[in-house]
């Protein structure tokens, strides 16, 4: 395993990169304003955790990264903060990221306008301000890229989502792939692949 060689943080995207919360998304969209929203998905929680599921390696790689000294995680998601949580607690995933260091979608409006508000947490929180240079970001759409290179972060998208391996490439990302089933091939990709030496 190779160890960054400066504090990295991982931001990773939550639905279709860690977890597959089946149809209670778009249910709670449709039935919930903005104010009601964590309510509602509050209140679908145990439904979300019947129908949906973590997604494959998901458990692994947040494991397996968190061993890496150095390695900060968190996420980067529209969702607003509340959600995230809630979601991420839904399938027990919540104890392997810094919900602190996070980028919400009460942040800001345009998802490329989310890793400076986790670079200021990351501040705030650990006494270091993180950059693009320092980051990696883990999604599955096209925005996640485009996220990423606005930031001047690296990027690993994973074709769980409703991308192919050659959308997410002519995108930009750096790494693609299928799943995160194959740990070594997500901790190298994120400590010591080809996005870490650019």
């Amino acid at each position: 395993m190779t160890v960054p060689p400066t504090p990295l943080l991982v931001l990773w995207d939550i639905d279709h990169t860690l977890i597959d919360s089946g149809t209670v998304s778009q249910q709670v969209y449709a039935t919930a304003f903005q104010k009601a929203l964590a309510a509602e998905m509050g209140d679908r929680a145990a439904a979300m955790s019947a129908e949906g599921r973590v997604l494959p390696g998901a458990v692994a790689a947040l494991t397996a990264l968190g061993a890496v000294p150095g390695v900060y995680q968190s996420v980067l998601t529209g969702d607003l903060r509340a959600i995230a949580e809630l979601k991420m607690r839904a399938f027990g995933l919540d104890g392997h990221v810094d919900f602190r260091l996070g980028a919400y979608g009460e942040d800001a409006y345009e998802r490329t306008g989310l890793p400076a508000h986790a670079f200021r947490r990351t501040e705030r929180h650990l006494g270091r301000r993180h950059s693009g240079a320092d980051t990696v970001i883990i999604g599955d759409t096209l925005r996640d890229i485009a996220t990423a290179r606005a930031a001047g972060a690296g990027i690993v998208a994973v074709t769980t989502g409703s991308h192919s391996a050659a959308e997410l490439r002519a995108a930009g990302a750096d790494v693609v792939l299928t799943d995160l089933s194959d740990t070594a091939a997500v901790l190298h990709a994120v400590t010591g692949g080809p996005l870490r030496t650019r």
